[in-house]
């Protein structure tokens, strides 16, 4: 069986004047439709077990394998195709083009595949709809409430229907009702067949996703795969 994301004995270090084991052998397999919750202290290594996943930084040892294919043979070319056709990043501080209404910058999602600016703005319409945006498609990300900002962040990411979704913290900024609201949101992407994995300090975003995974000093501590959603550690 192909895994949608594998992790074997995966350690990442920074070298001096950090000289921070950032990852301590991790092992973590995510199969294809799971919503996955990292959770854990300031400091635990969820960011960077992140960045690792989405092929953002490479480990100090061991593999990572992205539906089978280990990305360690890949060349950085390589990863940045992986990343524009396979994963879909989320991240708590939007990163909005201004100046560009809301369909523009959902558009931009499709950019780096060679697809015609008329094609990636009629699936950007679509994709705002699905997250309630159809509304707001003539605005400007500036007139936007925190929600709505990153309803259209989420929007830009699965514009590409990239088969892992990874959000960093994707309700921090935002009050509780909006950020369940996005909680739910990412959820509902497995009902497609989207594999989901974020970090959150919030226990109610984290028990809503099907299995969490505790982090501490760069190691899992605690994963509930194969039992039912439970509430996140305090932290």
């Amino acid at each position: 069986m192909t895994h949608a994301l594998e992790l074997s004995a995966v350690r990442k270090e920074y070298p001096p004047p950090t000289a921070v084991t950032a990852l301590d052998g991790i092992d973590l397999v995510v199969d294809a439709g799971e919503t996955v919750a990292i959770v854990g202290a300031s400091g635990a290594g969820k960011s960077t077990l992140l960045s690792i996943l989405g092929t953002l930084e490479r480990p100090t040892s061991g593999s990572v394998r992205i539906a089978g294919t280990d990305t360690s043979a890949l060349s950085d070319p390589q990863l940045s195709e992986v990343r524009a056709t396979r994963l879909g990043f989320v991240f708590q501080q939007f990163f909005l083009l201004e100046h560009l209404t809301v369909l523009d910058n959902v558009a931009t999602g499709l950019l780096y595949r060679g697809v015609p600016g008329r094609v990636r703005r009629q699936r950007a319409a679509e994709v705002l709809c699905e997250v309630g945006l159809e509304g707001r498609i003539r605005h400007r990300a500036g007139q936007l409430s925190g929600g709505e900002r990153q309803r259209v962040a989420i929007a830009r990411a699965i514009v590409g229907r990239p088969a892992v979704l990874l959000a960093d913290e994707p309700t921090g900024n935002l009050d509780s009702a909006t950020g369940a609201g996005i909680a739910e949101l990412l959820s509902s992407r497995a009902g497609d067949g989207t594999t989901v994995v974020l970090i959150t300090h919030n226990a109610d975003v984290a028990a809503s996703m099907r299995r969490q995974v505790h982090l501490r000093d760069g190691r899992i501590v605690a994963d509930s795969r194969g039992q039912h959603a439970v509430a996140a550690p305090s932290s």
